[in-house]
């Protein structure tokens, strides 16, 4: 904000009133002072390029309760950055919103934050406890039985590609032809060299992050039950044996060239989906409204979904919780069982892809049964919904994101040239240093 220079005192004042007014809001608060029976304004907190699809439903609740006012702040957001200023606020206790996003990779460094929290139970939580899948439900459950957050959606697992192409290098385009291709990533990467050799121009995967994130989530719901940190929160980065399948997967892709090199939500994968650069990527439930948002309108029909090799997998899925600075709680509470409800999840759904963690939602045909004409008509109910009351939860550790960001990193300068081995080595350094 800028401000005209005309005089120092003016200027001044002018932004100590602003900054005044931003801390206000920042806190949830308003300026009736925070009466139940008087206006009210709810900050809600959350992240990612397209959010989570509440607009229409701050609307009808808005509609609803007319002494309340929504207001949403992060939509376009990094996770990274939200995460790194959410924590802040938390640990400050100040700054926060009256609602706030909880991301998969970071709820469980808040079990220890629980006195910074509301507990959920206190404002009927318990009731609503059939209404989630049950290892949504325990995940946004503390060990001492505190419910610090009610689950949005989950990541069921796919993969997203490109029919045009995948034709151009003569590769089959039907879904389930392709899903043929790859029953496993081995196999998978054999088809990425299949699309390499007839294609020159185009890589075959957005980047090895990605991939390695899709993998090792599928791995370690498959076998450990967790990555980085066993369900004591010791520090596994080197004992777990997923986590090193997953690291030699992906080197074993960067090694076949696949990969177009690119840093997830960076501004060169935005255009990498723009400029139609590169044929797949992982493709969790909510990643179809990224792709949607980054592709535009001249690629829809050009994309495609399939089952993702092996089986199944989570990537990505959040919770709402109630900050104890809060000046609103019972209100932010009762918004955040409102936007978490069946039909909250239904319409986030229907808004940016967002798969719901209730099963409720799971099985209104609105979900089971829809299809998505960005996408050549898939049948995202089926891909997506059909396997998400099977998905094995991966335990993830209390500072997960700081180890998996030095993973990344190495992964990174493996698609640079760097050598797999010594870069696997510094993923064991630096990780245990971040995760201490």
């Amino acid at each position: 904000m800028s401000v005209p220079f005309r005089r120092r005192r003016l200027a001044a004042v002018a932004l100590a009133s602003v900054a005044a007014l931003l801390t206000a809001t920042a806190c949830g608060n308003d300026k009736s002072g925070g009466s139940s029976d008087g206006p009210i304004t709810l900050v809600v907190d959350v992240f990612g390029d397209q959010g989570f699809g509440y607009e229409e439903l701050y609307k009808q609740y808005e509609a609803e309760h007319s002494n309340i006012k929504i207001q949403e702040r992060g939509k376009g957001l990094g996770l990274g950055d939200y995460n790194t200023r959410l924590t802040q606020q938390i640990t400050a206790g100040s700054g926060a919103g009256d609602v706030v996003a909880l991301e998969e990779g970071t709820i469980v460094q808040y079990y220890a934050q629980t006195d910074k929290f509301q507990n959920l139970a206190d404002y009927g939580a318990n009731d609503l406890k059939g209404n989630f899948l049950p290892w949504k439900w325990e995940a946004g459950t503390t060990p001492d039985g505190k419910v610090l957050g009610l689950g949005t959606d989950v990541g069921s697992m796919a993969l997203c590609y490109r029919s045009d192409l995948f034709k151009a290098a003569g590769l089959p385009t039907d879904r389930e032809q392709v899903a043929a291709l790859w029953s496993t990533w081995d196999d998978f990467i054999a088809t990425g060299q299949k699309f390499a050799a007839a294609d020159k121009k185009h890589k075959f995967v957005d980047s090895a992050t990605n991939f390695y994130n899709v993998v090792l989530m599928q791995k370690a719901g498959d076998g450990s039950g967790y990555t980085y940190y066993d369900k004591s929160n010791k520090l596994v980065i080197g004992e777990n044996p997923d986590v090193k399948a997953a690291y030699d997967l992906t080197t074993k892709m960067i090694a076949a060239g696949l990969s177009n090199n690119l840093q997830s939500f960076s501004n060169e994968w935005n255009a990498g989906f723009k400029n139609g650069t590169f044929a797949t990527i992982a493709c969790p439930a909510w990643m179809t409204g990224v792709i949607k948002g980054q592709a535009g309108d001249g690629a829809a029909g050009k994309w495609d979904i399939a089952k993702a090799p092996g089986n199944g997998g989570n990537w990505g899925g959040s919770w709402l919780a109630v900050p104890k600075s809060s000046k609103h709680p019972k209100e932010a509470a009762e918004l955040a069982k409102f936007l978490t409800s069946a039909k909250g999840q239904t319409e986030a759904f229907k808004a940016v892809g967002n798969l719901p963690s209730s099963p409720q939602a799971l099985a209104d045909p609105a979900v089971a049964a829809a299809t998505n004409d960005y996408f050549s008509d898939a049948p995202t109910g089926k891909v997506f919904a059909a396997g998400a009351t099977e998905l094995k939860p991966v335990y993830l550790g209390p500072k997960n994101n700081a180890v998996r960001t030095e993973v990344e990193n190495t992964l990174r300068a493996v698609e640079q040239g760097k050598s797999a081995e010594e870069q696997w080595q510094a993923a064991l350094k630096n990780g245990e240093a971040a995760g201490k």
